[in-house]
């Protein structure tokens, strides 16, 4: 009834959880809500824009009508990828005809999107986002996936800047067919060469300003598991760049807008175009199946959102837990701010309740005060001593600070003071401090490119701040170099 017809694609969901992939059906919006900025596969930008898309997808279903007379392909892929083609009209079976298209207003043509290489991906990114000087907005999914794409930049420099002075496309794994249309769109600019050796790779403050002068804007998620990066993003961008998050949003249901009239890092408003928002009130006693109306949030309530959307899913819990911080003057609808996931998969694992905020906050203050720069990290159990405990995995950019064995400390102080229940079963004996191990530099990239060969798109991979992947987690204590 809500989705009639064949869906467009459909959308993977836990992708990086270590659970099943679930896929749920999308459907083509109503006109009037097809040009909605929720429904965009790219933001508006007053001028270029640097925002890598990936149009990789897993697989493509062909759909046969009950009359065997017709049938239609689907393509299975990730949101952020159905959105881009939806939006664009970008049918799988016509890919290689748009080979040498190239979107006015975009850094990267649209053979980019066709890479499968992980490292090709970002080195070819890179490659012509330096070469074009009119950059405005910078566009990251997350935030920690920039600062591995400034990486990339550091790690090839000499080569980046050579062939943008000779005309180059480098020899980066088998472009095959791909290297053709982008030696078409690449020239020699050995002026651009010039100016961007004086300036040198990523490492000064305001760095990406000196490299692209009209550079306004940075859009990409900067809380949860990114948390991490915000102080090396904030670095290399520099004080005139102003960020903002792209929104909240899942697979099954886009379900705030950015409020910029509040913190546009962080302030969300919801929006009822992609579907009905609803609400459970997680400190609630009543049972699950009073669900409450956004006018009836209190500022201050902690809530889990439940949703009924176009595409058919009719009060789907997601799991997350979010905080009512106000409402819009204008209209009334609630200003929400994300705190972290509800399910109890901590507390299955470690005896406690802490939260992926608290534990990202926890390690981002020592990390800012004791070890350096954090590119990534995640959390495994560390199960060497009894009890268990939180084992985080942490990979630093630069230097390590000269009293960064002080960082465990910091982190249980912090974690005992923002919960009771670790404090408590800390005192009881069923936790002990955390533990803080440091890894390898580019472990955390070759994590992506990993599940980046999993057929999960290249910019939405991320690192879980809890890992429960017994594979993966092996695979990272073996890249252990330090323990603080």
């Amino acid at each position: 009834m809500f989705a009639p017809g064949l869906p467009y694609y459909f959308a993977m969901s836990s992708m990086t959880s270590g659970k099943a992939v679930k896929t749920f059906p999308k459907y083509r919006p109503p006109p009037r809500l097809l040009q909605h900025m929720i429904n965009l596969g790219l933001p508006p930008s007053e001028g270029t824009i640097l925002s890598p898309s990936s149009l990789k997808y897993q697989q493509v279903l062909k759909i046969e009508s009950e009359d065997g007379q017709s049938s239609k392909e689907v393509t299975v892929c990730s949101t952020s990828i159905g959105l881009l083609r939806m939006e664009k009209n970008w049918d799988v079976k016509d890919d290689n005809d748009r080979l040498d298209l190239w979107v006015p207003g975009q850094t990267d043509p649209y053979a980019i999107s066709m890479v499968k290489s992980y490292r090709a991906y970002f080195v070819l990114n890179a490659l012509f986002a330096l070469a074009d000087r009119a950059v405005i907005t910078i566009r990251f999914y997350f935030a920690n996936v920039f600062v591995i794409f400034l990486q990339y930049i550091e790690d090839e420099w000499p080569l980046l800047v050579d062939c943008i002075e000779k005309g180059i496309i480098p020899d980066v794994e088998d472009l095959g067919h791909l290297r053709a249309p982008l030696e078409k769109h690449f020239s020699p600019n050995p002026l651009r060469a010039a100016e961007l050796r004086e300036i040198g790779p990523p490492g000064i403050q305001g760095w990406a300003v000196r490299v692209w002068p009209d550079l306004k804007k940075f859009i990409g998620i900067t809380g949860g598991p990114a948390a991490a990066s915000v102080p090396k993003v904030t670095h290399v961008l520099g004080p005139s760049v102003r960020t903002e998050a792209l929104g909240y949003a899942t697979s099954e249901c886009a379900i705030a807008i950015t409020y910029h009239k509040g913190n546009p890092n962080t302030d969300f408003k919801v929006v009822f175009v992609d579907g009905v928002i609803e609400f459970l009130d997680v400190h609630s006693d009543e049972p699950s199946e009073r669900v409450l109306s956004a006018w009836e949030l209190i500022t201050g309530g902690h809530y889990e959102p439940v949703l009924t959307t176009r595409n058919g899913l009719w009060r789907y819990r997601i799991g997350d837990v979010v905080a009512v911080k106000g409402f819009d003057p204008n209209d009334g609808l609630p200003i929400i701010n994300y705190l972290h996931r509800r399910d109890g998969s901590l507390e299955l694992a470690f005896g406690t309740t802490c939260t992926e905020s608290q534990l990202t906050d926890a390690i981002v203050s020592a990390a800012n005060r004791w070890i350096g720069q954090i590119t990534d990290f995640t959390i495994v159990g560390d199960e060497r001593d009894i009890p268990i405990t939180y084992g985080y995995l942490v990979e630093i950019s630069g230097e390590i600070g000269n009293d960064a064995r002080m960082a465990p400390q910091q982190t249980f102080e912090d974690l005992m003071a923002a919960n009771p229940e670790y404090r408590l079963a800390f005192w009881q004996c069923r936790s002990r401090k955390p533990t803080i191990r440091l890894v390898e530099k580019g472990t955390f990239s070759e994590f992506r490119r990993q599940r980046n060969d999993k057929n999960i798109s290249v910019i939405q991979v991320k690192v879980p701040v809890v890992l429960s992947d017994p594979t993966f987690k092996e695979w990272l204590l073996k890249r252990v170099i330090m323990e603080l």
